[in-house]
């Protein structure tokens, strides 16, 4: 059985990978938009494949 390691980011880190507050993070929790969030002992985490896929599918642009 293979283990896979997931990689998790608080609010904190998620708010400076997108040069964002965590309150904006907060709001968008509040309003039910943005990525998937995990509330585990009432601490918020989002993890890494989520916040991923969430950038992809915010992708505006041509494709190659």
């Amino acid at each position: 059985m293979s283990q896979q390691h997931t990689t998790h980011l608080t609010p904190t880190h998620l708010a400076k990978r997108w040069s964002v507050t965590p309150g904006h993070l907060a709001n968008q929790r509040s309003a039910g938009i943005g990525p998937a969030y995990l509330k585990l002992g009432g601490r918020i985490l989002y993890r890494l494949v989520d916040i991923e896929t969430y950038e992809e599918r915010s992708l505006v642009g041509a494709s190659a």
